[in-house]
């Protein structure tokens, strides 16, 4: 009934959404295909890109053989640019539309100016606001130009790499083996960067709560596997921030919705807060009243690893807003396992520290400037920690900080509370969406990710 698509995040102006790989075996079994990459067509379907040896080629050549590969690499590249400039000119066609009514407005805009007495304040008001609204396209514009320079670029590589191959294939030695591996390699490293970076971005948007059941007290946590395998969509249910050890799983959202079956998995020991996180095949949670991690393996039913996590506060001495015991909440992104707290050494700061989960040691650390007791509750996005400014009432996300750049900024975007008090809010990257515990309510939220492809970045 919920497929892992009914919640992918959308962009309000640019499209960002991952297209999974498919595997499609030969119709001869002596020939070799391969799919290289997925994008997606102009109309959105999912297009992947399969190439074959050619057979004419003597397979007894080694360095013929060589050579071959390298070609069909850099023509699988090709195919898979096209897709992307396919994108990036849809994009700046429509970018340029609005450039041309922006400029119309400017026009217009001066002309009312010049003549203000000639004309009613209201019509005068009305396109001043239009031209207000559509002011922010320029810069935009800009860079979506910048874009498409930069596809183009890529296909002039590509092309000028497949001359030389082709005209190496019939003038032996022309150029060095080495060297043209070496080009090849690195333009396939830059364009793997290209498409990755498609699938990260900025929070510009959270849609409305889609409430997929009320269950439970008021405080708890629910949550999916963002590393499961592909048809695993077991759904995991922590009632209750302390004095609990019993997880529930149920074998999908389906299930979740509809029926009473569960499985239900002790704990060893009882958990602290509702920063719980499933993370490929095992639940990672802070021990009741302790700065303990404890890493529990749901197929051996044991604990894996366990770890202090040094100077951080616990035992509801550096809780969220709402207290609970939420001083460690841990969260995943598309970047792997983090914890977020607060110490004395930072004044009951937050703290944001990204863990390795197989061996709970602390990778690196950033110290913020946001109070901890002043968040309402936060979540991490592609590396940057998102905060909101509350847990009851009106609630909005305002601050960001950003761990790949190590600054932070106030935002504003808007958060419906529906039921008035939110104990938990995690990211899941698998299903671009928020799993909230709003009391009594689990509930699923939409996320709008921008991003803009830059030079530097490649």
């Amino acid at each position: 009934m919920f497929s892992g698509n009914f919640w992918v995040s959308s962009l309000v102006i640019f499209v960002v959404v991952g297209c999974a790989s498919l595997f499609v075996l030969p119709a001869n079994p002596e020939e070799s295909w391969q799919v290289y990459s997925s994008a997606q067509d102009s109309e959105g379907r999912c297009v992947c890109t399969v190439v074959a040896p050619q057979q004419s080629m003597c397979s007894r050549d080694a360095r013929t053989k060589q050579l071959r590969q390298l070609l069909e690499k850099v023509q699988n590249m090709t195919q898979s640019i096209q897709v992307l400039d396919q994108r990036t000119q849809r994009d700046l066609q429509y970018v340029e539309k609005m450039e041309v009514q922006l400029r119309g407005l400017e026009t217009k805009f001066r002309q009312v100016e010049e003549n203000h007495k000639q004309n009613i304040a209201k019509q005068y008001k009305a396109i001043k606001a239009k031209m207000e609204e559509l002011r922010p396209l320029i810069p935009v514009l800009e860079e979506y130009k910048a874009d498409a320079k930069l596809v183009l670029q890529f296909k002039e590589e590509v092309q000028n790499l497949t001359s030389v191959l082709s005209e190496l294939q019939e003038e032996m030695g022309a150029y060095d083996y080495e060297e043209l591996h070496n080009r090849v390699s690195n333009l396939e490293e830059r364009l793997r960067a290209c498409m990755q970076k498609l699938a990260c971005g900025k929070l510009t948007g959270i849609s409305d709560p889609i409430t997929i059941k009320t269950s439970g007290s008021r405080f708890g946590s629910w949550m999916t596997d963002p590393l499961a395998p592909e048809g695993d969509t077991r759904v995991w249910y922590m009632d209750g921030y302390h004095n609990n050890r019993f997880v529930r799983e149920y074998k999908s959202m389906h299930d979740f919705m509809t029926a009473d079956n569960f499985t239900s998995h002790r704990l060893p020991h009882p958990w602290s807060g509702t920063g719980q996180v499933v993370y490929n095949g095992s639940i990672y949670f802070n021990k009741f009243q302790s700065h303990v991690i404890i890493k529990f393996d749901f197929r051996t039913s044991s604990i894996s690893k366990s770890r202090q996590l040094d100077y951080a506060g616990f035992n509801n001495a550096y809780h969220y807003a709402w207290g609970g015991h939420s001083d460690i909440d841990l969260m995943v992104d598309e970047g792997g396992l983090w914890a977020v707290y607060a110490t004395n050494q930072n004044a009951g700061n937050i703290v944001i520290s990204k863990l390795n989960p197989n061996t709970l040691q602390i990778i690196k650390s950033w110290t913020t400037n946001h109070p901890k007791r002043s968040a309402g509750e936060s979540f991490m996005i592609c590396g940057t920690l998102y905060v909101t400014n509350g847990y009851s009432g009106g609630t909005k996300v305002y601050y960001a900080y950003s761990t790949n750049s190590s600054t932070y900024e106030y935002i504003d975007i808007a958060f419906q509370n529906k039921y008035s008090h939110i104990s938990m809010l995690d990211y899941n990257p698998r299903d671009r969406a928020l799993y909230a515990w709003n009391n009594g309510h689990q509930v699923l939220y939409n996320v709008t990710l921008f991003h803009v492809i830059r030079s530097e970045e490649l």
